[in-house]
């Protein structure tokens, strides 16, 4: 199926750098890593460009879109290794450069058997903002992706006033708005921030909210996050997901304002939820999808099975450049979130974002030949929610 239109990914981007643990590296926990004065020996090391904009920008040009990467880096020895990992791509040129700040950079801790840690720099991420963007090429395309405000200053300062300002000028100009989130460190300036306050500015002008369910729980429900971690006892709380929590955070986002909320849950799915047509009208319009293929659906995507698992870096935004890449083909939403789905599955089998990406119709013909899901005993959910958003 033919891609139409032109695609914008904009927001944070950084130098990943993520240590290689040896292969029969096993450890209990991080208090084994971390000691003082230990030597750990390494089996290398990965390199990669990091956060949205890289992420989800060249998943989506790898996947066939005709893609522009906006994001802000400095004048630096980071900054000149993200022009030349973008260059591979040719992907390099609509860069922003600051002689003011540093690029942005993350030590991506990925320990086998633990939860990624990230040592993170925001760098140039931080001084962003809306007269940084070329509103001429926005205005020419059909799709506007930003991602991590969490991690950008300037974009969670004053309840989000600049971005609400920034995705607002977005929808005027008539192209469609897709909003990524981040986790937020309790400890950090945005940890104090009120997110739902923000999230009450920004969403009125967002189609597609992607975030996971981690950063929307905190964001919109810090009791309900305290009682997830109760559930988990210490372990992985998408493990312990149910629906109903997840029926409780998507309507409200959709009362906050937005048409589709697809929430990633980590290893176990996705959930999504959407808007009735008469919400939908403007985005199924303009970016040529059916109305009873995206309107009023609710439901839960199981995760397929994976080849193996190295890390989780960058696939949940790979996940989302799959869905959006499905979305410019005018495919149907069950189809799109499926296609995520997979997508997600095949990234976790390489270190990076990148290397595990596969065309979407390879990923249809694996499903076809019976790619099993992680949970074989429970059907994928697809239900008519009785709601009026």
């Amino acid at each position: 199926m033919k891609i139409r239109g032109k695609v914008i990914v904009a927001g944070h981007i950084c130098v990943d750098v993520t240590p290689v643990f040896p292969g029969d590296c096993r450890m209990e926990n991080v208090g084994q890593i971390l000691q003082p004065g230990r030597l750990l020996h390494m089996d290398g090391v990965d390199i990669h460009t990091g956060g949205a904009v890289a992420n989800t920008g060249l998943a989506m040009k790898i996947l066939g879109n005709d893609v522009s990467l906006v994001g802000k880096i400095g004048d630096d020895a980071f900054g000149k290794m993200v022009l030349d990992m973008l260059g591979t791509y040719q992907a390099q040129k609509d860069m922003i450069i600051s002689a003011q700040s540093a690029t942005s950079y993350s030590v991506v801790l990925a320990i086998p058997g633990i939860d990624r840690i990230f040592l993170h720099d925001p760098g140039a991420n931080d001084t962003f903002r809306a007269e940084d963007l070329d509103w001429q090429m926005i205005g020419q395309a059909e799709l506007f992706h930003f991602g991590y405000p969490p991690l950008m200053k300037e974009m969670y300062q004053d309840d989000g006033r600049e971005l609400a300002a920034m995705l607002k000028k977005v929808k005027s100009l008539g192209t469609a708005v897709s909003l990524d989130m981040a986790a937020v460190d309790p400890s950090s300036e945005a940890g104090k921030v009120r997110w739902k306050d923000v999230l009450k500015a920004v969403l009125p002008y967002v189609d597609f909210f992607v975030p996971s369910a981690e950063e929307l729980c905190v964001m919109l429900d810090g009791d309900l996050y305290c009682e997830w971690n109760r559930r988990a006892a210490g372990g992985d709380v998408t493990e312990i997901l149910n629906m109903e929590d997840l029926h409780r955070l998507g309507t409200q986002a959709l009362e906050l304002g937005a048409k589709v909320v697809l929430i990633k849950c980590g290893s176990s799915g996705m959930y999504f939820i959407t808007a009735q047509a008469e919400k939908q009208r403007e985005l199924c319009t303009s970016l040529n999808l059916q109305p009873d293929e995206w309107a009023a659906k609710e439901g839960f995507e199981k995760s397929f099975e994976p080849e193996k698992v190295l890390s989780g870096t960058g696939a949940g935004d790979t996940s989302i450049a799959a869905f959006l890449t499905s979305v410019m083909r005018g495919e149907s939403l069950e189809e799109a979130v499926r296609m995520a789905a997979a997508t997600g599955a095949c990234c976790v089998a390489a270190y990076d974002a990148l290397s595990g990406l596969k065309p979407l119709e390879q990923l249809k013909e694996m499903i076809k030949k019976g790619w099993k899901k992680k949970i074989k005993d429970q059907p994928n959910i697809y239900v008519k929610p009785d709601y009026e958003y």
